[in-house]
Order: C-alpha cells, then structure tokens, then sequence
C-alpha cells in the first residue's frame, strides 16, 4: 500500500490580512503557500529566564504545542558565561531561539507547514514568558516551489 505524504504540500489558506512583508516582496495566493515564517524580536526580556536552559526548554515545548505542532526533538546549548540557543525540530518545521540576556533580547524564528497550525500562537508563548516589554513580529507565507505545486509527493523506497 503506497502512503502519500499530503501534508507536506498542504493548502494553508491563510488570510494575507494576517501578513506582514518585507518590502519589495510579491503576494500570492493562498493556494500558493507551504506554511507561515514568523520572525520574532524580543526586547526587555528577564534576565535570568533568557540564561535558564531549563526554563527554556520548558517554554519552547509549551510553545510547540500552543501552535498546534508536533515536537520531534528539542536541542538546547547553554554557552559560558551566558546565553542559550535552543531548537525544536517539529513535524511541521522549526522553531529557534537565541538569547542574549545580558542585553535582555531574543532572536526567535518559527516556521510550520500545514494549515492546522498557528505559528503566531507560539511567539505570543515565548514573548510572555519571556517577559518581554517590547516586541517585533514579522510573518510572511512562504512559497509552494512551482517544481511540486501540482505533484503529489510520496515517500522514498528505502532499501534495506
């Protein structure tokens, strides 16, 4: 029995109102789009919560699940004397956090497929718990590659 793989090439049918782009960039349609990238900078965030790999790895499995994602696998790396970069890998795509907490900031990117999940829902997440005062949200959809927009894709033969 062969298993296609639909969800990898969903219809995300998100409503371009929810958009921000970059400038110089070109709407497409709904029909065109794989997922949503949400680029998220958080500013005044606390201190010790952005250097706690615990707490962090904590609220980023939380984010996953508020945006309706499924976690795989979650990496995190506390550097000396402070910082930490976690990563989710999720069905869906990612979602990345880099901190600073000596300056109080985040960097935070999270991309998901599929039009079952809610990207946005995540950054809102990690911003309160983060306890940040100040914020920058950029989404954008990103684009089905005309290569498969109309193939139906189909997991590889492995041999072994």
């Amino acid at each position: 029995m062969e298993q296609t793989l639909s969800w990898l090439h969903p219809n995300p049918g998100w409503d371009d109102a929810l958009t921000v782009s970059a400038p110089g960039a070109t709407q497409a349609s709904a029909t065109d789009m794989v997922g949503k990238h949400c680029i998220l900078e958080l500013y005044g965030c606390d201190q010790r919560k952005l250097d706690d790999e615990a707490f962090l790895r904590t609220t980023i499995t939380t984010a996953a699940k508020r945006a309706g994602a499924t976690l795989l696998n979650l990496i995190t790396h506390r550097f000396e004397p402070q910082g930490v970069t976690g990563l989710a890998l999720l069905a869906e795509s990612h979602i990345s956090i880099h901190t600073w907490p000596e300056n109080g900031y985040a960097a935070v990117d999270v991309f998901t497929c599929g039009d079952h999940t809610m990207p946005e829902s995540a950054c809102e997440h990690l911003q309160e718990e983060l306890g940040a005062t100040k914020h920058a949200l950029r989404s954008f959809l990103r684009e089905t590659p005309a290569a498969v927009a109309d193939v139906e894709r189909t997991p590889s033969v492995q041999v072994g």
